[in-house]
């Protein structure tokens, strides 16, 4: 029964797709924020004077990007867990970001998923809860954006990261 009621959407839904429009400031199907696209239903039969909004949501927390001044606020309050992905060999030579525990990239799956005690003994930091506010930098913003998938998979709700990474700090850190 219910398969034979699902046979009548058949062709409803490639029909709503036609002629679509996607919205300013709308990401594509399956990004991490809702999309939204807007039918032009004046082309279609049996769709006229009236206009179709479809939206895509999804599970997934939407990302955001923490400046400078966030992540220097975060870091005063104590409000937030800052995990630097970089490998230990570059925060010996480049620096790091005073506050922030060090989990390379390649270890922040198996890290996030150990209890608070091995966590704190491996990494020397609190292991952040799966309700925390996490920020996630490294020396440019492309490894930080890994690190934060991968918690997002793992159930993390409140997860960021800073783009301009190490390089970025240094260079706010100098004007001062």
């Amino acid at each position: 029964m219910a398969l034979r009621r699902s046979w009548r959407f058949v062709g409803v839904v490639p029909r709503l797709l036609w002629n679509t429009t996607v919205l300013p400031g709308a990401s594509v199907p399956g990004g991490r924020s809702s999309a939204s696209c807007i039918v032009n239903t004046n082309t279609h039969p049996g769709y006229r004077n009236t206009e179709l909004l479809l939206r895509s949501f999804t599970s997934r927390p939407r990302a955001t990007d923490v400046s400078y001044e966030q992540l220097k606020q975060l870091l005063a309050g104590k409000k937030s867990v800052v995990i630097d992905v970089r490998e230990p060999w570059e925060l010996r030579e480049y620096g790091f970001i005073p506050g922030s525990v060090n989990v390379p990239l390649g270890q922040v799956n198996a890290a996030l998923q150990l209890g608070p005690e091995d966590f704190k003994e491996k990494y020397g930091g609190e292991m952040p809860q799966h309700t925390d506010n996490v920020v996630f930098t490294c020396l440019a913003g492309v490894r930080s954006k890994n690190a934060l998938d991968t918690a997002v998979s793992l159930g993390y709700k409140d997860v960021q990261h800073y783009p301009g990474g190490w390089q970025d700090w240094v260079k706010n850190e100098q004007h001062k």
